[in-house]
């Protein structure tokens, strides 16, 4: 397992106060951040100037996205270059923390790569599923791909706000106007789409 996660023991020193802010699981002493549990060390950046350090107990650890784990995640923003996104599940358990994604315009499909358009395959909202590629320079950016069939746009709303239904693996059709749009379809049970 490849986690660049760290073990500690209640009382580690993990980094002094000019370089993270303290999290849950840790106590500040003289300028120093210390774990207060046994369990793995988290950096998240929250937008902040400095990272978040946090400690979690290796239960908790499991939830986290580990390279290879299938995601569910919610599109926030897209550029030409790549998709944002924010991790809602990992397999079938909800996250409790904000966990950021993106998908690489060279890693939303299989085929074809040099011809993707980020914006014909995901638009902000939609709901994707991907699997995680790697876990990126700061823990809370992930790298995420949705090149294979069953990766992609599961739940998307039309510009008349309706549920679109997939119609084929690149276009989904509002089903009030009939109106079709672009995406990059999961080709997921239908069953799955009801839900």
């Amino acid at each position: 397992n490849m986690s660049p996660m760290k073990l500690c023991v209640p009382g580690d020193r993990l980094c002094s106060t000019e370089d993270c802010m303290p999290g849950t699981g840790v106590y500040l002493r003289h300028g120093y951040i210390y774990s207060s549990l046994a369990g793995y060390v988290l950096r998240k950046n929250e937008g902040e100037e400095l990272p978040v350090i946090s400690v979690v107990r290796e239960t908790e650890a499991q939830l986290l996205p580990d390279v290879g784990a299938i995601v569910t995640c919610k599109v926030t923003s897209i550029n030409p270059r790549f998709a944002k996104v924010h991790i809602l599940y990992v397999g079938s358990t909800p996250l409790k923390d904000r966990f950021r994604g993106t998908i690489r315009k060279e890693d939303v499909r299989a085929t074809e790569k040099d011809r993707v358009e980020t914006y014909k395959s995901f638009r902000p909202g939609d709901i994707v599923l991907a699997k995680v590629i790697s876990l990126g320079d700061v823990q809370s950016n992930y790298l995420l791909t949705t090149a294979e069939n069953e990766l992609g746009v599961v739940v998307a709303h039309s510009e008349a706000g309706a549920q679109m239904v997939p119609i084929s693996w690149c276009e989904m059709q509002c089903p009030r106007t009939h109106a079709k749009e672009f995406r990059k379809v999961a080709r997921v049970q239908p069953e799955y789409l009801q839900a």
